[in-house]
């Protein structure tokens, strides 16, 4: 079975200055959790996969966020913050595919999300608030993280990464 995972920053061509964080999943699992990058714009590749996006981080620049994704029998889960627009107008759907959101209808006030791409039989899963956080803890990027803060004399940020900036000093609160 092959199994590859990559994240790579590059920067776009016309605007010269926009970066593009790009992930792949071909049969495996990725999760990026935390500050793990200051793009606006993500594409996302997965191929018999599962794939854990953060969007939450105080890192990523204001405005409007967009995720690319090219998902085969694959699964998408985005953590958002709370009043997130989500908007799935340019994302195509070959097969049984479904972009799942608790809250679709009442989220308002907030950033927006635009999800473009192609997705077949693949879902998307919009997790906000508290279980956007308590999705982040039940993970091992989080004990890594408490396990580095502890270590560093520093707060763990994977579970709130909108409120903790990263190497936060432990004494700061």
């Amino acid at each position: 079975m092959n199994t590859q995972h990559t994240v790579s920053t590059v920067k776009s061509g016309t605007a010269g200055t926009e970066e593009v964080a790009r992930i792949e999943a071909y049969y495996t699992n990725v999760k990026r959790l935390g500050h793990w990058t200051a793009s606006r714009t993500v594409e996302v590749t997965a191929r018999r996969g599962s794939v854990q996006l953060d969007l939450r981080s105080a890192s990523i620049p204001e405005g409007d966020l967009e995720v690319r994704i090219t998902g085969e029998r694959s699964i998408l889960k985005i953590l958002v913050p709370d009043g997130t627009v989500v908007d799935e107008s340019e994302l195509e759907f070959a097969g049984r595919c479904e972009v799942k959101d608790a809250q679709r209808h009442s989220a308002s006030g907030g950033r927006r999300l635009k999800l473009t791409g192609v997705l077949k039989r693949s879902e998307v899963r919009i997790v906000r608030g508290g279980v956007a956080t308590l999705t982040a803890m039940f993970s091992r990027e989080f004990v890594d993280d408490c396990r580095t803060a502890h270590r560093d004399g520093t707060l763990p940020t994977v579970h709130a990464p909108e409120s903790v900036h990263e190497g936060t000093p432990r004494n700061a609160l």
